[in-house]
């Protein structure tokens, strides 16, 4: 089934799994460098494109699988470098400001009334000195567009899974001491075929975010298998878990995440793309969703990976013969998974059964 993703567009969701690094797009990448008197990497056309870079070290190419929709890395390593050199651009806080407003305008654009955005101090060199002007920025570029009109949009602080332990709890008794503007939840990501498993180093610094509380959601079961979910929800307590497609290989972990019910922030287009599954046929969305757990689907890096969130949702919808009814239902589990106030989260679920009325005609 085709659905016209303009009427994707007009059913209110969240978005619970999107990497603000991830959401420069190539006009804001080309400013960037201008300003920053930053040398490209490779031709601006197709910056994206990692593999066709005129320096082919300038990114070392991971070990995963071919990459087919969009960026041309083969592997999340050489990718979360590309994420390193978009960071380094930014150098002022109006810029920081001016990505955050933007940001919020594409995901209103998409039909997006709320998100847990993603945001890795790593990547951003330039404010390794100062991460609370960093997050202070982003908040104050996140205040004008929701003033504006734009989608809310919160911040989670993620930790790199290469960090140390000692790190990690730094970063954790920070946020829990000073609580900055909009961060609302501890975070972990990074190549976890890479670093292994990590959940022992992190435990402590999850405890004290759980202790101070700050929500938690980890990127798990990707390439890491089902023990790299198990290990976020024993040792880190996660409240969601992004990605965790690979808990299908594990039936007793499944019908954990359905009776406890903890989201998982599933990202279609960066699976196959990163090669975790050749198809969406093959892929366990629907699976996991059929066993009752929340399943969403999310953009992961729109912008390299060329996608918007009505892009994904068209992709499940025509792979899986989904209809209204279903969309329904995706929209309201991805307000279930978010971390959006009580009474946002109740807001939105009336706008969405308004907006299923409304739309139903279209769907005959």
């Amino acid at each position: 089934m085709h659905i016209d993703e303009n009427l994707i567009r007009a059913l209110p969701k969240a978005e619970v799994h999107v990497h603000l690094e991830g959401s420069l797009e190539l006009a804001d990448l080309l400013e960037l460098a201008k300003a920053a008197g930053a040398p490209l990497p490779g031709p601006a056309a197709t910056l994206f494109d990692v593999s066709t870079h005129d320096n082919p070290g300038a990114f070392e190419n991971g070990t995963g699988g071919g990459a087919s929709n969009g960026i041309g890395v083969t592997g999340l390593s050489g990718f979360l470098q590309f994420l390193d050199w978009e960071g380094s651009l930014v150098r002022s806080r109006e810029q920081l400001a001016r990505i955050a407003y933007r940001f919020a305008a594409r995901q209103s654009a998409s039909g997006v009334r709320y998100t847990d955005a993603i945001i890795n101090p790593t990547h951003w060199a330039p404010w390794a000195s100062d991460v609370a002007g960093l997050f202070d920025a982003l908040a104050s570029g996140l205040d004008e567009a929701e003033a504006d009109g734009l989608a809310t949009v919160n911040l989670c602080y993620s930790l790199l899974r290469t960090q140390s332990a000692e790190a990690g709890v730094r970063a954790a008794t920070w946020l829990t001491e000073n609580r900055p503007a909009r961060v609302i939840a501890l975070s972990i990501d990074g190549d976890e075929r890479s670093a292994g498993r990590t959940g022992i180093r992190f435990a402590e610094a999850f405890d004290i975010a759980a202790r101070g509380g700050l929500r938690r959601t980890v990127h798990a079961g990707e390439s890491s298998g089902p023990e790299g979910v198990w290990d976020a929800i024993r040792l880190l307590h996660a409240d969601r878990i992004d990605h965790g497609v690979r808990a299908i290989e594990d039936p007793e972990l499944v019908d954990y995440l359905a009776e406890h019910e903890i989201p998982l922030g599933i990202c279609p287009r960066s699976n196959l793309t990163l090669g975790i599954y050749p198809d969406l046929e093959s892929h366990p969305l629907a699976e996991l969703q059929r066993r009752g757990v929340i399943v969403t689907v999310n953009t992961d890096d729109p912008a390299p990976l060329g996608t918007r969130l009505e892009n994904e949702w068209a992709l499940v919808a025509g792979a899986y013969d989904w209809g209204l009814p279903e969309l329904v239902t995706l929209a309201k589990a991805s307000v279930a998974a978010s971390f959006a106030p009580d009474d946002l989260q109740r807001s939105m679920l009336t706008a969405i059964d308004d907006a299923a009325v409304s739309l139903a005609p279209a769907f005959r």
